[in-house]
């Protein structure tokens, strides 16, 4: 077949072709570049597995390039044409917003699983707008909006592929356009789903229902989701139905951080062999760094990774102390981690308006101050493509040694955060940051209980998938200690749009 205009290697070229072919039996012949109407063939599935630096993303997006080149539309979980029913389509997902944008950062046009399960309804006149910047219609005439902001719409789009986005750049809000979510009915056609390690059942048997064609991309090497048993959902795949990458392919194929991470494959390799394989790394590269001390700056935009719940407790009260932060309240620029959103089921219409925003469980945000109401807080959901929103909150600070946390302030109802400046390696998964800390100590306590997850010991699990979350600069702190902050906590680091999207949640009875 003719490849890309890119050299794989041998085990990519082999995985670009088993997707090819899967593709093409379901009609979709990616060296001819046609696409048939799908034929309601039998489900197709495939994992391609390999660790960090063995080349997923890039065969993601090329695979992705090949599909648009077949005339394959992109769903994006934006919106969908009503015109496209005939059309074979393809969705990237990932399991969280922050693994979806990085996927986007590096050109993938990635969404996550709750926007493509459930999917916006528009007003039937802006829905107009999303056809024509899509291409299926004449330029519309809309009586509240002038050929200037109709223009900023077009140039947005052409930019971004966003019809959310290109509608908030004519000056509209959500609630404008968006009238309600709904849980998808109708499947769609080949679904593409990064970070599969985190998937857990009952996300799968979703993703099934919607996705005939469904290819996953996974990692074995990181850490199952803490409801399977130590079981990733590619592990009970067919041998015919899996593939692994072996070789790593990065440019960085020198990276010191990536030579870590293969490194703790090696049986034999002990904590105290490991450590000091970090130690003559930092001697040399500067991409490693041998800490003595957590440095609390980078706390509030990169969290500590840490194993256990008591050092993330301590932790955070560390940062905010260093901060001067009261207890009655937040300082503009903490970070916080979404912990759900805590509705009625009468409300379940401003859940999915929240979830579809990127306010899912697992989200990292940034507080940036009060709502205009008592309870509600101004956040910058970050990886969103529309960062900037209200909500009303309900914020719990952990204390150490007490059971109960410490709530500044809260609604009676809507999104609960945790704070944000350290968070368990667990749910650190599917995320990455330019500099990364971690927390030796934590690994170290683990390595000395033992304990051995899917056969391998959990401290290397544990260290694989927290120096992995760093794509610059890993930070391995040895000393439980804090810097001093250099600055007070700001929010000007943070990108906004002209025209953000607000979504104030009123519940009943609520001033």
């Amino acid at each position: 077949m003719t490849l890309p205009q890119l050299t794989f290697s041998d085990d990519q070229a082999e995985a670009y072709d088993r997707v090819a072919e899967m593709l093409r039996n379901a009609g979709i012949d990616l060296k001819a570049g046609t696409a048939l109407p799908a034929k309601g063939a039998a489900p197709k599935r495939l994992a391609l597995m390999g660790k960090a630096g063995s080349g997923k993303t890039l065969l993601l997006a090329e695979l992705c390039k090949a599909l648009d080149a077949a005339g394959v539309e992109l769903v994006s979980g934006d919106f969908e044409s009503r015109r496209r029913r005939e059309k074979r389509t393809v969705a990237v997902l990932a399991p969280t917003n922050k693994a979806a944008s990085v996927l986007r950062n590096r050109g993938v046009p990635a969404t996550t699983i709750h926007r493509i399960i459930y999917t916006p309804v528009y007003d039937p006149e802006y829905e107009r707008i999303a056809e024509w910047l899509m291409g299926n219609v004449e330029k519309p005439e809309i009586e509240d909006l002038t050929e200037d902001a109709l223009d900023r719409a077009f140039a947005s789009y052409q930019s971004h592929k966003s019809v959310p986005a290109a509608l908030a750049a004519a000056g509209l809000r959500g609630s404008d356009f968006i009238t309600g979510w709904k849980r998808r009915e109708e499947p769609l056609d080949v679904g593409f789903v990064d970070e599969a390690s985190m998937l857990d059942d009952r996300q799968f048997e979703d993703l099934q229902e919607i996705f005939p064609n469904l290819v996953l991309f996974g990692d074995p090497a990181q850490l199952a989701p803490v409801n399977q048993s130590g079981k990733m959902i590619f592990d009970e795949f067919a041998d015919d139905q899996k593939l692994e990458l072996s070789r790593i392919h990065r440019q960085e194929a020198d990276n010191p951080i990536l030579d870590l991470a293969h490194a703790l494959s090696d049986p034999q390799l002990s904590f105290e062999d490991f450590e000091r394989m970090v130690e003559d790394k930092a001697r040399h590269d500067d991409r490693v760094v041998w800490a003595s001390r957590v440095e609390v700056d980078l706390m509030a935009r990169s969290p500590v990774l840490v194993w256990r719940n008591v050092t993330r407790i301590r932790l955070i009260n560390a940062f905010r102390a260093v901060h001067e932060a009261p207890e009655t309240e937040l300082l503009a620029g903490e970070p916080l981690i979404c912990d759900g959103i805590e509705l009625p089921v009468k409300h379940r219409k401003k859940r999915l308006d929240l979830e579809a925003r990127g306010l899912i469980k697992g989200a990292q945000v940034i507080y940036l101050g009060p709502g205009k109401r008592p309870g509600f807080s101004r956040l910058h959901v970050v990886g969103a493509e529309d960062p900037r929103m209200s909500a009303a909150s309900i914020v719990k600070i952990e204390k150490p040694d007490e059971e109960e946390p410490f709530i500044p302030f809260a609604a009676r109802m809507g999104a609960t955060f945790l704070h944000g400046a350290a968070v368990t390696i667990h749910k650190a998964q599917g995320s990455q940051w330019e500099n990364v800390q971690v927390f030796a100590p934590d690994l170290y306590a683990a390595a000395r209980m033992g304990r051995v997850e899917a056969g391998q010991p959990l401290w290397k699990r544990l260290a694989y998938v927290a120096i992995t979350r760093a794509s610059s600069r890993l930070h391995w702190v040895v000393r439980n200690r804090l810097s001093k902050p250099s600055a007070p906590l700001s929010v000007e680091d943070l990108p906004s749009k002209t025209a953000p999207l607000a979504l104030e949640m009123e519940a009943e009875g609520e001033a």
